[in-house]
């Protein structure tokens, strides 16, 4: 089979197309999928370039998310059978292989039916952005109905899922985007307040919003300077959610420290890293619920590219120059 191999780590260059071995079943609960379509996500470009949670097992095939058609079933599997089409998060740290190829295997626990709604392209766009968005948003800061919260880079992957997670709550949605067309998106969404953090101040805009008070909850999906000023915009005793690992000033921590904040790290990856089954199924169980929001005509996925697998180096070279709204997919 065809597959694109991260024969090192450095720039997009060494993502390299390769005939493979086909992935046999390595235990009776697998299943074997033939890919139709893998999501691309920064995560992907960082162990790109940083190397893989797995060092010692190189080349890898990056990729965690696909959707496609079960072609092979294991002798105790009950939850498919071939011809079903699914959707997961699995693979692409370096462990298990990733879904940049034409076939994959999975336990059959960790896939999900694929939503009838949603293409290939698109079912493959969703997984890890949604866990991503369902662990930060109910598991961390336990957002509910009623309250605020203010998400950032709302347009892109995670965010313009997140957005529509914190509606379907019931809760009040402010957001940051740049530039109008990125605006009238997440508009689209459901967003309540859309700021456009180049033309104004987030913190201020926020807390004008929430009447002085400051939102409930941030969600932050950017770091650096973003998550060190989210403190200043969010209430005593709110709760602030970061995708990234970040360093702050002194008197942004003073700020979250007097106002008796909680920082919550999301990294929807870690039960895949530690072998934490029943996480991973929960993960799964995850996928279920926005199958349901999908067939209700509460939830979409954007993309907003999509290329060929042989164009996964392109796919990288897209994300790394950022500002992209959606999601990138490869079709296989």
């Amino acid at each position: 089979m065809k597959a694109i191999l991260m024969t090192a780590t450095g720039g997009a260059e060494v993502l390299q197309i390769a005939d493979i071995p086909m992935p046999e079943l390595p235990g009776p609960s697998r299943i074997r999928v033939r890919l139709h379509a893998a999501g691309v996500n920064p995560v992907d470009t960082k162990l790109r370039k940083g190397g893989t949670y797995f060092p010692e097992r190189m080349p890898a095939i990056l990729g965690c998310d696909g959707a496609g058609v079960v072609e092979r079933v294991g002798s105790e599997v009950t939850r498919f059978r071939p011809g079903d089409e699914v959707f997961f998060c699995n693979g692409g740290i370096g462990g298990e292989q990733g879904n940049y190829a034409e076939y994959t295997v999975i336990h059959e626990d960790y896939a999900a039916a694929k939503p009838r709604k949603l293409s290939m392209v698109e079912a493959a766009a969703l997984p890890l952005v949604w866990i991503t968005a369902w662990e930060s948003l109910l598991d961390q800061a336990q957002l509910k109905a009623g309250e605020s919260v203010l998400i950032h880079a709302a347009a892109g992957g995670v965010g313009h899922v997140a957005v529509q997670l914190a509606k379907s709550l019931g809760a009040r949605v402010a957001v940051t985007v740049s530039g109008p067309d990125k605006a009238s998106f997440v508009r689209g969404l459901g967003a309540d307040k859309v700021i456009d953090y180049k033309a104004e101040d987030f913190v201020a805009a926020a807390l004008d919003w929430t009447g002085g008070r400051g939102v409930d909850v941030v969600f932050d999906t950017v770091g650096g300077d973003t998550f060190c000023r989210s403190f200043a915009a969010a209430r005593v005793y709110g709760r602030v959610v970061t995708l990234l690992q970040t360093a702050c000033e002194a008197g942004d921590m003073k700020i979250a420290r007097s106002r008796n904040q909680s920082i919550h790290y999301e990294l929807m990856l870690t039960p895949m890293q530690l072998g934490m089954h029943q996480a991973r199924i929960n993960q799964r169980k995850m996928l279920e619920v926005a199958t349901d929001l999908v067939e209700t005509g509460k939830l979409k996925v954007e993309v907003s590219r999509i290329l060929p697998l042989e164009q996964a180096e392109g796919a990288h070279r897209l994300i790394e120059a950022g500002h992209m709204s959606g999601k990138v997919v490869l079709e296989i």
